[in-house]
């Protein structure tokens, strides 16, 4: 049999059982006090629980991060179970029939092209666009970066024996770590995308006969300038149900041209079925429990940026690591007008840009949008002030080194985050990093090796038994670049830990309130270096652990979410908040007694909805007077929950549970 068989055996498995729901009716007692634990050693937590009031049962809130995946991308074709319910994707609005194949409005999602401009645009007027057909090709889905084949260094693994270096995942699920692979050229067409070199000018999906998600994909590039072209927002397109008036519409186009080297393509078109088997576990989550389709990364473009938004609820700026900022090295400061002779080339696509100046390049275009929406928005851009637009490393390293000028990372921050503020009010929380303790032991290393100018990957390379520690995601950790954690030994050994550990705490009735985990870069579901289903075996083994601790679980609520779209296509609503976002749709999953039933709720939420919801539980004040907690709960149109009448307006959460309803335990994973 082969490893892809086995694979399917066990994805065909876990289905099946998650797809019994296993009702469990538990007694809570009707206050909000924390139910009794028999572990003697969990005693200071069960005292700590006691200790703080909570407005609602929810005890303990554990947020689990993936990497790059959209709401239509993942729920494009999906179809609640819940009685009543509605969703709003491209199934339901009729461009994708169940099967995936263009349906009677595949109109809407159409995708164009624009001749060369001279500067840097933020939307189009519509005369200006041409679309994309038959004579004139949308760029295909192409292979870029994804694996070839098997190997000894990388996934997929070829061996399980190899593949056993992955600590964060069940040992039956470690098959999934060597299979995948294309069997095609780097950046070559996709063939195993049905119909690939003749698709149609908008969303295809990724299954077939070669194709399964499974599969590692092709990647795309989802910068800040980039991604806010894609979204195309144009006041010339505001209806009463689109009053931001973004169309989505330049999403391949903008990928084949905002850069000379780069290679992705069409690939940000493609989306899975989860009708027909793909991202199972996370369908039979949505069936069970609730799901948003209306929850948006916070921050156009990438990791890094929509990681610090969570945490903080603001955007990071280049400061002297005192908090007083200073203008960065010019080789950091972002020029997207085109280069001369291209159709839209970027001058120089780098990470920082003064939001407060209009007269730098791409500022004014955005700058001018804002001041004229319906609604009072505002940049939120301070004078003086280079703003983190796209990936840039953290000031600490991972064992709490500041790290040399030379190796260009962002210097110390010290922008308020949700984890000085439950610091200050003596509530438990964590950071969970995968590979996170194999990359303190790799920093120690590199330190030691060369001081002025540590080098990790090297370190790796010499420490074999450590190399996890490479997968370990630096920019994905907000509190890595706060001075107030990681430039205090106390506050990051209390604070900052390996994934690991957040298994331990579970099993040990020790989780903190608030846990944050983010799985190493082998199992976070980022098209070419990771797969989908390699995400959901992350998430199952913690939910496995939970539904073996039915009374910790009683009052703990479980997030799932992406840290952004990852340039996937979305055919949702887009309000604009600030200079920096929002962005596309992005899933968003709800976890707990108070929350079953197979519901979708559509009230506008973004990645600083989760700060609120924490905010409201615990009753804590906004970070700062500037940071998108402060925003109101959105009132929806009474013809459209998907549209905030008080815009600019994030929701708390509040709405994904049902705390006056008995609570019902159901199994996660059975």
């Amino acid at each position: 049999m082969s490893s892809l068989q086995t694979v399917k055996q066990i994805l065909h498995r876990t289905t099946a059982l998650c797809a019994v729901a296993s009702l469990l009716s538990v007694t809570v007692p009707p206050s909000y006090a924390a139910p009794s634990e028999a572990n003697a050693s969990s005693k200071a937590h069960r005292d700590e629980a006691a200790k703080f009031h909570t407005a609602s049962p929810i005890k303990h809130v554990i947020i689990l991060i993936g990497e790059n995946r959209g709401l239509d991308h993942t729920f494009g074709v999906y179809k609640p179970k819940g009685k009543g319910q509605t969703i709003s994707n491209i199934l339901s609005k009729g461009i994708v029939n169940e099967d995936g194949t263009p349906g009677k409005n595949f109109k809407l999602a159409q995708q164009y092209f624009v001749a060369a401009k001279p500067s840097w645009y933020f939307g189009v007027p519509n005369s200006e666009k041409i679309p994309y057909g038959t004579a004139n090709l949308m760029p295909q889905p192409n292979t870029n970066g994804a694996p070839q084949s098997t190997s000894t260094t990388s996934p997929p693994f070829s061996s399980i024996a190899i593949a056993q270096v992955e600590k964060d995942m069940d040992p039956d699920s470690l098959a999934l770590l060597t299979t995948g692979a294309t069997g095609l050229p780097t950046k070559s067409l996709d063939t195993r995308v049905p119909g690939a070199g003749s698709l149609p000018p908008g969303p295809f999906v990724l299954q077939g006969p070669n194709l399964s998600d499974d599969d590692y994909t092709g990647d795309m590039t989802h910068r800040f300038y980039q991604a806010a072209q894609q979204q195309d927002c144009h006041l010339q397109n505001a209806t009463h149900d689109n009053p931001t008036g973004c169309l989505n519409d330049l999403f391949p186009f903008v990928m084949a041209t905002y850069s000379a080297t780069n290679k992705s393509q069409g690939n940000e078109m493609g989306f899975y079925n989860a009708e027909q088997a793909q991202a199972s576990m996370l369908k039979a989550l949505a069936d069970r429990f609730t799901l948003s389709d209306n929850f948006h990364q916070s921050f156009l473009g990438g990791t890094g940026a929509n990681h610090f938004m969570f945490g903080t609820g603001d955007a990071a700026f280049w400061s002297d690591g005192n908090g007083n900022a200073v203008t960065p090295a010019a080789s950091a400061i972002a020029n997207p007008n085109p280069k001369s002779g291209t159709i839209n080339t970027y001058t120089a696509d780098n990470n920082f840009s003064a939001c407060a100046d209009v007269t730098q390049p791409g500022v004014k275009p955005i700058v001018d949008y804002l001041a004229h929406l319906p609604y009072p928005a505002k940049s939120n851009c301070q004078p003086g002030h280079y703003y983190m637009l796209d990936n840039t490393n953290p000031g600490f390293l991972p064992n709490g080194t500041v790290a040399p000028a030379a190796m260009g990372r962002i210097p110390p921050s010290s922008v308020r985050t949700i984890g000085d503020a439950l610091t200050e009010k003596e509530i438990s929380w964590g950071y969970y990093g995968g590979g996170y303790a194999d990359a303190v032991i790799l920093a120690n290393e590199a330190v030691a090796a060369n001081p002025s100018n540590p080098n990790l990957s090297a370190a790796a390379a010499a420490d074999p038994a450590h190399a996890l520690g490479s997968a370990y995601c630096e920019i994905c950790n907000p509190f890595q670049y706060a001075a107030s954690i990681m430039g205090d030994a106390e506050q990051r050994a209390a604070h900052i830990k390996d994934s690991s550990d957040l298994i331990t705490e579970i099993q040990e009735n020790k989780l903190p309130a608030v846990a944050v985990g983010k799985p190493d870069g082998l199992l976070d579901g980022h098209p070419q270096s990771s797969k989908l289903d390699l995400f959901e075996a992350y998430v199952q083994k913690i939910l496995e652990t939970l539904d073996a601790n039915p009374a910790l679980k009683a009052n703990t609520v479980v997030f799932v979410t992406w840290d952004e779209a990852g340039g996937y296509w979305d055919s949702g609503f887009v309000q604009p908040i600030d200079y920096f976002g929002d962005g596309p749709r992005i899933p968003f999953l709800t976890l707990s007694a108070y929350s079953t039933g197979g519901k979708v709720k559509h009230n506008y939420a973004d990645h600083v909805s989760l700060l609120k919801f924490i905010e409201r539980n615990w009753g804590l004040s906004a970070l700062t007077h500037r940071s998108r907690d402060n925003l109101p709960n959105p009132i929806p149109r009474p013809s459209n929950a998907y549209v905030p009448v008080n815009m600019p307006a994030l929701d708390d959460l509040w709405e994904q549970f049902d705390f006056l309803a008995p609570p019902n335990l159901v199994s996660f994973t059975k």
